[in-house]
């Protein structure tokens, strides 16, 4: 048996291992759940080690290294040792009496994350939000672009009256809110519709890989 037909049957057993749980619970499924996990931390922390620790911390600390050897010049890569110490830091996680240290690491991260990430998020999700529904509802000789243009205007003002609680939802304001809700509803259901169809391409593969590459069912 060549080593192609033994991955081929590790991952056909795995697959269905993790198909039991539709069934229930079981040590198999478990197994399989706990391999996957294993696995792809142990992938990831390869990943991680070679992309990010070699590159940007040893590799520059070497050449702050060989810089104040070799020119007696403290260069600007010694600043990566902050990131070396914090990284340290995120790893006492592991150890029960000091892990509370590791929270200092991850105030850092999500700190500046945040506002580095913030001027972004106001661009994409803020600022060109607005931007998209302003728009001309009537575009000459373009019915179908004029249409498209009053139901994002009527869209987004009726979906954020639905949002304003200050006054009572009654009379006109009321009848927009309910077309607001509409919208909301619409939108919501397109956004699980996408959801359920990227993961059905997930199960469609993964019957492929049974059907086809397994059993071989299927040429």
């Amino acid at each position: 048996m060549s080593g192609d037909i033994i991955g081929i049957w590790i991952g056909a057993i795995l697959t269905l291992g993790i198909f039991s749980f539709l069934y229930k619970d079981n040590p198999f499924y478990k197994f399989s759940e706990a391999l996957f996990v294993g696995i792809s931390a142990g992938y990831w922390f390869v990943v991680t080690f070679w992309q990010y620790f070699v590159p940007k911390f040893w590799d520059n600390l070497s050449l702050s290294f060989h810089e104040l050897v070799a020119n007696g010049r403290i260069d600007y890569h010694w600043i990566y040792l902050v990131g070396g110490f914090f990284g340290v830091l995120m790893l006492l996680r592991l150890v029960p009496k000091i892990g509370w240290l590791s929270r200092w690491s991850l105030a850092f991260i999500v700190g500046t994350t945040a506002g580095l990430q913030f001027t972004r998020y106001l661009e994409s999700n803020g600022i060109r939000q607005v931007v998209g529904t302003i728009k001309p509802l009537v575009v000459g000789g373009n019915l179908g672009t004029s249409i498209g243009n009053i139901i994002i205007v009527v869209g987004t003002f009726t979906g954020l009256i639905y949002f304003f609680f200050s006054k009572e939802h009654k009379g006109a304001f009321g009848g927009a809110a309910r077309v607001g809700v509409w919208f909301l509803m619409i939108n919501f259901g397109a956004m699980f519709g996408y959801t359920v169809m990227s993961r059905m391409s997930l199960l469609i593969g993964r019957m492929d890989y049974l059907f086809s590459d397994w059993l071989k069912l299927i040429k």
